[in-house]
């Protein structure tokens, strides 16, 4: 019984991160900021992620989301590039190639 319930507290640790593996792209926003999104279908080749504030409170509290939407750039658990709206509830024009760029540092150095 001790095993299955700590198989079951790992597996949820191990998906509670899995947003943050490899190069991800995570989107944070609420319905209300929905006009001031990027569209993540651009980072395809990417994981991506895209966090309602209603829906999941506690990763917005644990991720230190103070402005919705933003936008997260992740390598391997570590948050490389933070694009967020401020009080205009809409992401910079240039987000999505703010975010190409660091995809591309990242991606050069591996070599």
């Amino acid at each position: 019984m001790r095993l299955l319930i700590f198989l079951f507290l790992f597996s949820l640790a191990s998906y509670s991160q899995g947003y943050k593996e490899k190069i991800s792209v995570v989107q944070y926003s609420a319905e209300f900021a929905k006009d001031g999104e990027i569209d993540l279908k651009k980072f395809k080749a990417y994981n991506t992620h895209h966090f309602d504030l209603i829906k999941d409170q506690k990763i917005f509290i644990k991720e230190d989301i103070q402005f919705v939407p933003t936008l997260i750039l992740y390598q391997n658990g570590k948050e490389i590039k933070r694009i967020e709206a401020g009080i205009s509830l809409k992401l910079q024009e240039d987000a999505i190639e703010k975010i190409n760029k660091e995809i591309d540092n990242l991606l050069s150095s591996r070599f």
